[in-house]
């Protein structure tokens, strides 16, 4: 099972060359990067352009991108941009999106959002293989370094984005912090590939939340419950269950990988680069 970070909000942005290069260094998989509209979160894909300019050789993932945000041929121009110039590195994590106040801010209508999701993901792969948008405008370019286009992984466990992401993409990304949530996630997933006479098996990435052995473990705690406040109940589930210690670093690791997970992210909620210091103690 290989292990990925996620990197987490900046104070100053110049901490992003520190931590990309820590990590490209280290014996991880992924540079991951969440999304948000209405938040103080720098933008993911030119964060993300920016870590490429530093790195050679990690992955990196959008956990996820609301694509139902943005314009798609404008989308599918950004990320064949990034993946050519990152040389075929770009992992691309969708999802449908379910805080409201993003839709109006970006004024796309919240309860299509499923249906232009769909929608999406058929055109993105048209584009990437060099065909016309439609009748009247033609192919967008540039091509993307691997074939086809960004690998694709789709998160959410609902019946819908399950399907999804067994007749769409190329995997899917729990970003529930319990193994035992994500197993029937990853089961659903799997039955759903087979079901769809899908070749192969669906890449299974699962997602856990980290501020190891830091001064500022409450801090981080409380942007948790801030970032998840919408769902009620779920952001104190959220909070509490945030990895602090090294143990249940290695604790989580232990539990995906008996679940499947072909990889983990530890997204960390503690700007303190030593964050990835700690993570390879527990990978080793």
């Amino acid at each position: 099972m290989k292990i990925g970070i996620g990197i987490p909000q900046f104070e100053h942005p110049e901490q992003l060359f520190t931590w990309a290069r820590r990590i490209d260094a280290g014996p991880f998989s992924s540079l991951g990067i969440y999304d948000r509209l209405v938040y103080s979160n720098y933008e993911p894909l030119i964060t993300l352009a920016m870590a490429a300019a530093v790195t050679t050789r990690v992955r990196l993932m959008t956990e996820v991108l609301l694509a139902p945000l943005r314009t798609t041929s404008i989308l599918a121009k950004e990320c064949a941009t990034l993946d050519a110039f990152a040389q075929g590195r770009l992992t691309l994590g969708l999802s449908v999106g379910i805080r409201e106040d993003d839709f109006l801010a970006a004024e796309v209508e919240y309860k299509k959002r499923g249906k232009r999701f769909d929608e999406q993901l058929i055109q993105l792969k048209r584009l990437w293989s060099g065909q016309a948008l439609n009748e009247q405008v033609g192919p967008i370019g540039p091509r993307p370094h691997q074939a086809g286009g960004p690998e694709l992984i789709l998160g959410g466990d609902s019946p819908a984005a399950i399907a999804r992401a067994a007749s769409l993409a190329d995997g899917h990304l729990n970003g529930n912090d319990s193994a035992a949530h994500a197993a029937q996630a990853f089961r659903a997933v799997e039955k759903a590939w087979q079901e769809a006479g899908r070749a192969g098996k669906p890449r299974l990435i699962g997602q856990v939340n980290m501020a190891l052995e830091t001064q500022d473990s409450e801090q981080a705690r409380q942007a948790v419950y801030d970032y998840y406040s919408i769902f009620g109940p779920f952001a104190d589930y959220k909070a509490r269950d945030m990895l602090t210690s090294r143990q249940q670093a290695r604790d989580a690791i232990a539990a995906f990988r008996d679940i499947g997970a072909d990889e983990l992210m530890f997204y960390s909620w503690s700007s303190d680069p030593e964050q990835i210091e700690r993570l390879i103690e527990c990978i080793g």
